[in-house]
């Protein structure tokens, strides 16, 4: 069953060839079995998952199953879960147990879904890498001496592991598609405020988003439907009504415009990743799709604009982590300024502490114009060079990232060159635009990602070209040997 996809599992369950308690015993054990290599999991509570498929069971009897319903989906431990622990891969929050769901967690409880697990990720999703967690980095499955991405690296990973059919992502500047490209999965960021961040603890305000990851655009889209939609209790959710995200996955790409901008296919992009993403763009022009040469002349300046903007919202939004309300206090502090100061030095990592500095001096007063004030005016022009770009074209591609993944280790003591590895991503939270990662090939045994851009609100319209193309290939049916046993 662990082989399955969503889809197929929805079926099986609705045909009654296994039980909803059968498929998440079958899940339960391969975590027990297999995730000691790939530390892809923070929390599993057994009890809960089971008592959560016979539920489910009992809704496929009655007859008022959903699509979901019965389904288990692993969720990035920073979406907050009623009498669960949710860390966000941090010491600060390592014993906080939420007293609600966050609404993404509402919609998929509402759907008859079952929570398997809090999957690992970088500390606050500051990260590329999956190597800044708290409770230690996680492995990719096509390699254990690789990387698997960040910052929803453990969801990737669970889920190219077959720990999980699907699960839960958030895409800061690229934390969804980053590690499904590096661990061969699909993953989808929808446009900003499509899904709702009420619950999801806050990186980077103006630009968090989640989304989910699964090993096909079908999956993504089954998933997509669960999660979109308005949240009257999160003023950044949008009220443009959603779609079924499955409708149009079988529609034809004849006279489809796709734009391949030029700054993407330039210096930095490894050799063997170009090949690959070569040989998809063929592929998707054999499907009927016409390939237009476009430019995204401010694209160079989106690293240099994410890294002033994100860590200044996450130096606001981190200041409540102070050992007052919740989460990690330090011993015996002798007074207010111990009490803060001795918390956040002993609850934050390295890389969150780097990234609250930098935030803080880019708000700080004589700075404020020169840095933060004039990132939010890139920011625009940024998004107007998109705009300009979908007036000829329906959908943008070209590589998630400019290599394969890489060595545990090999980037952890030169930040910059961790924060280049997203310099194809960045600037799609920037404009607030739906991005798609899709597998495409391979590099020496490790999967390449194609990443497919649209216009606002377009998720359905990525979903379709991602479908399509993995109708016309078989690289996401491909499966690491780790997981399996034996040769893919």
């Amino acid at each position: 069953m662990h082989d399955k996809s969503v889809a197929q599992l929805g079926e099986g369950l609705r045909d009654k060839q296994f039980s909803s308690l059968e498929l998440s015993h079958c899940f339960l054990d391969r975590i027990a079995r297999l995730d000691g290599a790939y530390n892809s999991f923070i929390s599993v509570d057994e009890d809960a998952v089971l008592a959560a498929a016979r539920a489910a069971d009992e809704r496929l009897a009655a007859g008022t199953a959903t699509a979901l319903t019965g389904i288990p989906i692993a969720h990035k431990d920073i979406f907050c879960t009623n009498g669960m622990r949710t860390s966000c891969g941090s010491r600060m929050l390592d014993n906080f147990v939420p007293p609600y769901d966050a609404t993404l967690i509402t919609k998929f409880n509402r759907d008859g879904a079952v929570i398997l697990g809090k999957t690992n990720m970088d500390e606050f999703a500051m990260g590329s890498s999956n190597e800044s967690s708290y409770y230690g980095p996680v492995r990719n499955p096509w390699d254990t001496t690789l990387v698997p991405g960040g910052s929803s690296g453990g969801s990737a990973a669970a889920v190219a592991a077959m720990l999980a059919p699907a699960a839960t992502g958030t895409d800061t500047g690229g934390s969804i598609r980053q590690p499904a490209a590096f661990c061969g999965i699909t993953g989808i960021k929808p446009t900003y405020g499509r899904v709702s961040r009420l619950g999801m603890i806050a990186f980077a305000s103006s630009l968090d988003q989640a989304g989910p990851m699964a090993r096909s655009a079908e999956d993504c889209a089954l998933l997509l439907n669960s999660m979109a939609g308005h949240d009257p209790l999160d003023s950044t959710s949008s009220e443009l009504a959603t779609q079924d995200y499955c409708s149009q996955l079988g529609d034809s790409l004849q006279g489809l415009r796709i734009g391949l901008p030029r700054e993407y296919f330039g210096e930095g992009l490894a050799a063997g990743t170009a090949s690959c993403i070569e040989a998809a763009l063929k592929e998707l022009e054999a499907l009927g799709a016409t390939l237009v040469d476009v430019s995204l002349p401010h694209s160079h300046l989106s690293i240099p604009t994410y890294y002033v903007l994100a860590p200044a919202e996450a130096s606001t939004n981190l200041s409540r982590f102070d050992g007052v309300r919740y989460g990690h206090r330090c011993d015996n502090p002798v007074d207010l300024h111990d009490l803060y100061t001795r918390t956040r030095e002993e609850g934050f990592g390295a890389e969150v502490k780097r990234r609250i500095l930098v935030g803080t001096y880019a708000l700080s007063a004589g700075y404020y114009d020169a840095y933060y004030k004039k990132a939010q005016q890139v920011r625009r022009l940024i998004k107007q060079d998109f705009t300009s770009c979908f007036e000829q074209v329906d959908v943008i591609a070209g590589p998630t990232t400019p290599g394969p993944a890489f060595a545990l280790g090999a980037k952890s003591d030169d930040p910059l060159a961790m924060y280049l590895e997203d310099v194809y991503t960045l600037a799609v939270n920037l404009a607030g635009l739906p991005g798609m990662s899709v597998p495409a090939g391979f590099v020496a045994d490790k999967p390449v990602g194609l990443q497919l851009i649209g216009p606002h609100f377009a998720e359905a319209r990525l979903l379709n070209v991602g479908h399509r193309f993995q109708q016309a290939t078989d690289w996401h049916t491909r499966r690491p040997a780790s997981a399996t046993g034996e040769a893919v």
